[in-house]
């Protein structure tokens, strides 16, 4: 069979069903106009809960002079060539000096890109004679790196501890002395806004032998006194051993790093094929993470305001009874009663919810979230004010009972 025809014209499934009724809404929508709590879609002012953007940093006045000084200053061309090659900048060493002090680790390695960063980090961390261990509900980057290894891999069910350690004892039983074991996990799950269970995690180290990698998109620079993540805020950053965190969450940027032992981090700077092949970020965008990294560091009130709105917000969803689950970050989730809702029923409970009550949020449904969950994603940020709080609320009721009857799962229901 043609390969082309196989791809276009193959039996019908959920997601080709989905690509086409929910083009431009529940996926691909644009929204147009300056970055902040309102935006355009399709020509109508809309209130916005989709941005990443959680310290409202993406149009912070200092944030915004920062970028274009140093694209007037640079510009987009430089550095011409991977890292390793002609790429090094003070800028980028500067950068991973102030990560690895703010991640409170010996030192950090920067990388272009999470998504890629990630799974290339776990192809360059083990062999094929090694462990992976990793939560299920993990994001796509952890399972693509986990699907590269030709080695022996185990998920455990999400924050399930005791299946963690019942692996991890099988694990002990089984290896050669030689094969080393990796866990994995978030600090914060980006659909639910749930913590890892690292305080917990961190613990079993004491009785099996592993090494740890926590991908903490979601609360480097959020969660903690200072901003520095889940592993300050629970209390256990020295037992990570590989911190990971991004700039395209709290930062409104991109890049990310890693964080952890200084001779790791050497022998990685030397073996990961998504940094050795490909061209390093433009000055600007490094020199202006090192803007939003001062930011990160020295403006609490910040990180004040995301948490206001964002308690605000949970506050008056279980108020109306609606389930936000375990959320235990400003990531807040709406769960629908999926038993009473058909993919034709959401996108239209996405199109009126805009166009009749001005208010955008994300819909999420499978392969992003497990089959038979469908949710809505909100994103409170330091760019909204508490006053937002109550008509978004009543619009997301409104617009259900309108298109689809009252079929969110009760606040009693936890996910």
């Amino acid at each position: 069979m043609d390969l082309f025809q196989k791809l276009t014209k193959g039996a019908s499934t959920p997601l080709a069903e989905l690509s086409h009724a929910a083009h431009g809404i529940a996926a691909y929508p644009r929204l147009t106009g300056p970055i902040g709590r309102r935006m355009a879609w399709q020509g109508k002012e809309m209130l916005v809960w989709s941005i990443n953007n959680y310290l409202g940093l993406a149009d912070h006045p200092e944030v915004r002079a920062a970028d274009a000084e140093f694209a007037d200053r640079y510009g987009l061309a430089t550095p011409m060539g991977a890292r390793m090659m002609s790429g090094e900048t003070d800028e980028l060493e500067a950068l991973e000096s102030e990560l690895a002090a703010y991640a409170r680790k010996p030192a950090a390695l920067f990388f272009n890109f999470g998504y890629q960063g990630m799974f290339s980090l776990i192809d360059a961390l083990v062999d094929r004679h090694d462990w992976i261990v990793y939560d299920g509900e993990s994001h796509a980057c952890i399972i693509d790196g986990v699907r590269l290894h030709r080695g022996p891999k185990k998920a455990f069910p999400h924050n399930d501890i005791g299946r963690l350690e019942s692996i991890l004892a099988r694990i002990e039983r089984e290896r050669h002395p030689d094969d080393a074991v990796l866990v994995i996990s978030e600090g914060v799950f980006g659909m639910s806004g749930a913590q890892g269970r690292l305080r917990d995690i961190v613990a079993l180290k004491e009785r099996y032998d592993f090494r740890l990698l926590v991908d903490d998109a979601h609360g480097f620079g959020v969660l903690g006194p200072d901003g520095g993540g889940t592993g300050e805020e629970q209390g256990v950053q020295d037992g990570i051993d590989l911190y990971f965190g991004t700039f395209a969450k709290a930062g409104a940027s991109i890049g990310a790093f890693v964080a952890g032992d200084a001779d790791v981090l050497w022998r990685l700077r030397y073996t990961m094929r998504s940094q050795i092949f490909a061209k390093g970020l433009p000055w600007p965008i490094v020199a202006g993470n090192r803007v939003r990294l001062r930011l990160m560091r020295t403006r609490p009130e910040l990180r004040q305001k995301c948490f206001a709105v964002s308690d605000a917000l949970k506050k008056a969803l279980i108020a109306a009874d609606l389930n936000i689950g375990p959320s235990a970050a400003p990531v807040t989730p709406v769960f629908f009663d999926s038993s009473g809702l058909d993919l034709i029923k959401g996108v239209e409970y996405l199109r009126v919810l805009r166009e009749k009550y001005g208010v955008f949020c994300s819909g999420v449904i499978y392969p992003v979230v497990p089959a038979g969950v469908a949710q809505l994603r909100l994103i409170p940020t330091a760019a909204h004010e508490v006053e937002d709080v109550e008509p978004t609320v009543q619009a997301l009721l409104g617009a259900a009972e309108e298109v689809i009857g009252r079929t969110f799962e009760p606040a009693s229901v936890t996910s």
